[in-house]
């Protein structure tokens, strides 16, 4: 029934609104008003994991209570409630409210779509993406490979983006190239997001959370409310946005939002439309408020990035399975808190993810990511701990993302070569490495970076893999010419070891 045509609604019909859905504007809600239906949310005990940060569950819980009244404010007869599972909630609302119907906005994710098809709960189509899966699988049927860029460039004309005409704003597509700055001396020119101060909902909802749940409690960095997250849109686009493209991919120990937008929770809620987001960005640009890199570097995440995951989501039903690197190893200890590190560059980042369930992607991909895959951590493993970990953590955010991005655990379905790097890397785009005890210009002995040495390690154990993809031509050839590679490849045996031990 997914997809199905809106039908007038009735009084006696219901509608299930997902936690990740909390938008008035979105689908099988917008055509109704009150009196035309009840709302419906379900609080899934089984979706608050013991093993989920507790920030995370927070913003999700207290955000659909908000919502639920915001609908009761406007006139709503919603019925709100706590279940073990999402099915148990729908089956009691439907035993107790015996509605003539139940209908629901296609759901973001395959098992929510199967459950609703298993209820015989009509699915009205999803506005939630500028793209609709069922776009994105008629751009890709044609082609041979799906390429991020050629899909935004398509986007962007389809929607008309930072488009003068029939052609880019300022005459090229992509200003990638222009946002690789290493963060600024002065971190002072990075403005705080907006902070709330919890009030009784929160504890209410931080006491109805399972206990002991991992990361500190929430202070106010995430907001739970539509007004919230639009605030937070407008504070970003008036003080970041300028110097977003220019330090896009910079890590600084002492900001740990940098110039990033961190409104990718609330995309992923739906408190936030990726439309308006957009809209928001390109309206400055044109008032001539910030520089065409950084709204183009910000549109492509939006329009580019952030659709093609969703696309590639249901394109690809087993992405999730991937392993192509034959990688089995478990988790290193100092991911899940049972152990520290040494290494500054990890150790800040789990401290961030302790402190706010977030860190922005070149620490997702470019350090958690590349660690686990130059130690040869399972795959499997690695999207589990993502996602139970981070705050704005969905299923198709995630297993595209941490499959085919991070891990290229799909063997360059996604990404034309491994995202891993040596210690050089994290050098240059970051302020880590100055207090850090390991050299990343040292790839043996006691003081020698891990990721310097795991780096050619990775490409030595999987040379042939790897010979096929162009991008790796250079970083093989430089392989082959180092005269101490079999201490070095010594060396990364001992450092997996102690960091499986939690010794690192």
């Amino acid at each position: 029934m997914s997809g199905a045509a809106r039908r007038p609604r009735s009084a006696g019909d219901s509608i299930l609104v997902f936690g990740d859905q909390l938008n008035r504007r979105l689908g099988a809600l917008a055509a109704v008003e009150p009196g035309q239906a009840t709302v419906l949310l379900v609080e899934s005990e089984a979706l608050l994991g013991i093993g989920r940060h507790v920030q995370r569950n927070h913003l999700v819980i207290t955000a659909m209570r908000r919502f639920a009244q915001e609908l009761a404010a406007e006139g709503f007869d919603v019925d709100r409630r706590r279940a073990p599972t999402v099915r148990a909630g729908i089956e009691a609302h439907r035993a107790e409210r015996r509605p003539d119907r139940l209908a629901a906005t296609e759901p973001n994710s395959r098992r929510a779509r199967a459950l609703c098809d298993a209820l015989g709960i009509e699915q009205v189509r999803s506005d939630q993406f500028l793209c609709h899966h069922d776009d994105f699988a008629r751009w890709a049927a044609p082609r041979r490979s799906l390429r991020m860029e050629d899909f935004y460039r398509w986007t962007r004309s389809r929607l008309g983006y930072l488009m003068d005409g029939d052609a880019p704003a300022g005459g090229r597509w992509n200003l990638d190239a222009e946002n690789r700055e290493p963060p600024p001396a002065d971190l002072s020119v990075f403005a705080s997001p907006p902070a709330d101060p919890l009030d009784d909902l929160d504890a209410e909802v931080l006491a109805s959370l399972p206990p002991d749940l991992p990361g500190a409690a929430p202070v106010g960095w995430w907001a739970t409310s539509r007004a919230g997250a639009l605030a937070r849109l407008d504070h970003f686009v008036e003080h970041n946005l300028e110097r977003f493209g220019r330090y896009e991919d910079a890590m600084a120990a002492g900001s740990w939002h940098l110039a990033h937008s961190v409104l990718s929770p609330y995309l992923n809620l739906g408190l936030l439309l990726p439309g308006e987001v957009c809209d928001a960005v390109e309206a400055r640009y044109r008032a001539g408020g910030v520089p065409l890199s950084s709204a183009e570097g910000f549109i492509r995440q939006v329009i580019g990035w952030r659709e093609y995951v969703w696309g590639l989501y249901w394109l690809w039903p087993d992405h999730a399975r991937s392993n192509a690197l034959d990688h089995h190893r478990p988790l290193p200890p100092m991911y899940t808190g049972e152990a520290s590190t040494r290494m500054a560059c990890l150790a800040d980042t789990f401290a961030g993810l302790h402190e706010r369930a977030w860190v922005h992607h070149i620490p997702r991909l470019m350090l958690l990511s590349s660690f686990a895959n130059l130690c040869g951590v399972e795959p499997r493993a690695v999207l589990r701990w993502m996602s139970d970990t981070y705050i704005d953590a969905a299923e198709w955010v995630m297993v595209p993302n941490v499959m085919g991005m991070a891990l290229w655990a799909d063997g360059g379905g996604m990404a034309t070569k491994p995202y891993v790097s040596g210690g050089a890397y994290v050098n240059r785009m970051s302020d880590h490495c100055k207090r850090c005890p390991y050299d990343p210009k040292r790839r043996t002995g006691p003081d020698a970076c891990p990721f310097t040495s795991l780096y050619w390690d990775f490409l030595a154990r999987h040379r042939e893999r790897l010979g096929s993809s162009n991008r790796m031509a250079q970083p093989l050839a430089n392989l082959n010419r180092l005269s101490d590679l079999p201490e070095v490849r010594a060396e990364a045996a001992r450092m997996i070891a102690e960091a499986a031990a939690g010794r690192l």
